[in-house]
């Protein structure tokens, strides 16, 4: 018998496959465990209020209107005032309060009006530091 040759014969070759049996079962057990421990995450809960439910208006309050034509006027407790600038709104409304920053303010805008006018008018009140700021709304229907 001749002599057998390791240089020319068959060599191994390693496996370069995944063994996809145990990243299966640790996919499961995650799986398993999530589905567990889903119900048992509690969601943040969130006291929204309710439209409707204060019948009584306060005693003093400032409101601010918007007309369709972008013109911004102050009214304190319901009476009447000149025509405000965008930029001189804030200090009104800080002087209409009389230091107390808790009175409330209304924001009482026209359907037409766009909604960047309204926000940009919340954003100078909130950065005076007023700290009541609501929007005026039709009740029922159109």
């Amino acid at each position: 018998m001749p002599a057998v040759s390791m240089r020319g014969g068959v060599r191994r070759r390693t496996i370069s496959e995944i063994n996809m049996v145990p990243f299966i079962d640790v996919m499961l057990v995650l799986l398993i465990i999530f589905m567990v421990t889903a119900p048992l995450i509690t969601t943040g809960v969130i006291d929204l209020p309710s439209v409707g439910k204060s019948r009584q208006r306060p005693e003093h309050f400032v409101e601010l209107v918007i007309g369709a034509d972008e013109q911004l006027r102050m009214r304190v407790d319901g009476k009447d005032s000149a025509t405000l600038a965008p930029a001189e709104v804030a200090s009104r409304v800080l002087a209409a309060q009389g230091g107390n920053a808790s009175t409330p303010v209304v924001i009482s805008a026209d359907r037409g009006v766009k909604y960047e006018v309204v926000v940009r008018t919340m954003d100078a009140l909130q950065r005076a530091g007023v700290q009541r700021v609501g929007l005026s709304v039709k009740q029922g229907g159109k």
